[in-house]
């Protein structure tokens, strides 16, 4: 929300994003109820020109320029080895703690997540199932596509139960400057509704 206020560039707001995270970190808990649950945060960052994936680890973070192509992100770090820009510290740190040898190439998600970087886009989870939803739609998605991807149960991307999607949005943002962007935003915790 920061990054939309103070920032009239997806590049400007990924920039405000990472300053408050080099100054301030991140925390809190992501539920309602007494159990401590807490991850980081991942954000895709558009503007009418650009787009940028962010994925942060306690202070420390990467960002990816998106090309083309479709990208989602999923309660899982997936910038592996492409990454445009990165805290100054990211690999020292790393490295310091024994989770990269300074030496193979630096995959962000295989070095700060446990995650196998290389199942990611075939092992059947949300990350998995919004990849291959969007690469299905590639080059012909519109914003009823998207909504019908966000509503989605079966593929676990609209999620039920202890942890439940609280809401969806979807921007439409025309690179003609003189055409509105749109934004719809569930009115509900249920996309589906």
């Amino acid at each position: 929300r920061l990054g939309l206020e103070r920032a009239d560039t997806a590049e400007k707001a990924l920039n405000v994003i990472v300053d408050l995270l080099e100054k301030y970190g991140q925390g809190g808990n992501c539920m309602e109820s007494n159990m401590a649950f807490t991850y980081h945060n991942s954000f895709l960052i558009a503007d009418r020109k650009e787009a940028w994936v962010l994925e942060t680890s306690g202070k420390y973070w990467a960002a990816e320029k998106v090309e083309g192509g479709v990208r989602n992100i999923s309660n899982q770090l997936s910038i592996t080895t492409k990454i445009d820009r990165e805290h100054p510290g990211l690999k020292e740190y790393a490295k310091s703690n024994g989770w990269w040898d300074g030496e193979k190439e630096f995959d962000f998600a295989a070095t700060y997540s446990y995650v196998n970087t290389a199942r990611m886009t075939t092992s059947g989870g949300r990350y998995c199932e919004g990849y291959k939803l969007l690469n299905k739609h590639k080059g012909s998605i519109t914003s009823e596509i998207m909504m019908e991807i966000l509503r989605d149960k079966e593929s676990g991307i609209n999620m039920e139960g202890g942890f439940m999607t609280t809401g969806s949005m979807v921007s439409v943002l025309p690179q003609q400057p003189n055409l509105p962007c749109i934004h719809f935003f569930t009115g509900t915790p249920d996309p589906a509704r």
